[in-house]
């Protein structure tokens, strides 16, 4: 495993399936990386909502979740747990200063809401236990995720050599797109590379 611990943080960005990925749970998949290290990944699908309302299963939180105010399917694992993920306009790391609602410091000297811990730049995931109303103020858009997509040690480093995903930077808008159908190609089409041009991609490839 000694080469294993080179393992570049890939934290905070989007993975977009590729139109050779070949998993039905991933096709046209963005997956936003919450966590990624030498011990394995882990991320929720940006683009997989269910017909089934937050308020219906999440009392309080269900007038704070973005439009369209349903769960979004987060990945195949554990499809019985919630997860939220809340952006937060102003929380900037410790380089700046954070703004709006309530906040306590954290180990960098940032303020951070009560209730939320920072992912990516103003991406964070929320403490669905938090009373709702601790957040309501400083919460610029809420996402709500059922299960999650989980990668172990080498995995998606794998999955990444055999060409499944295209990494790219994520935008703060990702979580909280009221057209998740469309992200996949919004994704794509925003790269200033060759990337845009499988934006193009036809669904069905025999159509080409």
């Amino acid at each position: 495993m000694s080469g294993m611990t080179e393992v570049s943080s890939l934290t905070g960005r989007l993975l977009v399936a590729t139109p050779a990925l070949a998993d039905p749970n991933f096709d046209r998949a963005v997956v936003l990386l919450l966590d990624h290290d030498e011990e394995g990944s882990l991320g929720v699908v940006l683009n997989r909502p269910t017909p089934v309302d937050v308020g219906d299963i999440l009392e309080g939180w269900g007038d704070l979740a973005g439009e369209p105010g349903v769960v979004f399917q987060g990945g195949p694992v554990s499809l019985d747990s919630a997860l939220g993920l809340a952006v937060i306009p102003g929380a900037v790391p410790a380089a700046g200063r954070a703004v709006g609602g309530p906040a306590a410091p954290d180990d960098q000297g940032a303020c951070e809401p009560i209730g939320w811990r920072r992912v990516h730049g103003a991406i964070g995931l929320v403490d669905l236990e938090t009373p709702p109303e601790l957040l309501a103020a400083a919460l610029g858009s809420l996402r709500i995720f059922a299960g999650y997509s989980g990668w172990g040690p080498g995995q998606l480093e794998r999955e990444l050599t055999d060409g499944a995903w295209y990494v790219v930077e994520s935008e703060p808008g990702d979580v909280s797109d009221t057209r998740p159908e469309g992200l996949w190609r919004a994704v794509l089409r925003r790269q200033r590379s060759e990337l845009a041009m499988v934006a193009t991609y036809p669904d069905d490839p025999s159509l080409n």
